[in-house]
């Protein structure tokens, strides 16, 4: 889990989602905000699917 918390890439896509409700809230409701929410989401899988990869490739090293 700590792998994922101190992750740069992950917590700036969290706090990437600050924006998205910002939007949400504030903005017109318009295909526009589904796919600002589509885009978070792939790039919090990303993040995600990145610290995977590179915890795997660390075990694979020892």
């Amino acid at each position: 889990m700590r792998k994922f918390i101190f992750n740069t890439s992950v917590l700036s896509s969290l706090f990437g989602a600050v924006g998205v409700v910002q939007a949400t809230r504030k903005g017109p409701r318009d295909w526009r905000l589904i796919l600002m929410w589509v885009s978070w989401a792939c790039s919090v899988a990303i993040a995600v699917g990145s610290v995977v990869e590179e915890s795997k490739t660390k075990e694979l090293e020892w």
